[in-house]
């Protein structure tokens, strides 16, 4: 399953998010090639790099679901024209529900 998303150019730092399929959380692909729960862990790619890596993800769909690309800085922090989007992934929710609420 994949949903369409706005095109990176090559040279922008992207890095490789999904859900993780056994519960629904947010990950990130790790420099290793892990995924992480951890957005400081976040591991920035580009060019041929990034699309082997998407490609490895997209692979390992079962472990993870619906993985694809988000821009991120060259370290791995969140930018770009998903920032509010990515944030909340990121951080978890702006307004408290369930128990904490």
């Amino acid at each position: 399953m994949t949903s369409v998303r706005p095109k990176l150019k090559p040279e922008t730092p992207k890095a490789v998010t999904a859900w993780e399929t056994a519960t629904g959380q947010t990950v990130w692909m790790a420099a290793d090639g892990s995924w992480t729960k951890e957005a400081g862990q976040i591991a920035a790619f580009t060019g041929d790099e990034a699309e082997a890596r998407l490609a490895d993800a997209l692979k390992q769909e079962g472990v993870v679901t619906d993985p694809y690309f988000m821009e991120v800085t060259g370290s791995g922090g969140i930018t770009g024209r998903e920032t509010l989007r990515e944030t909340i992934r990121a951080n978890g929710p702006t307004v408290a529900y369930g128990e904490s609420a």
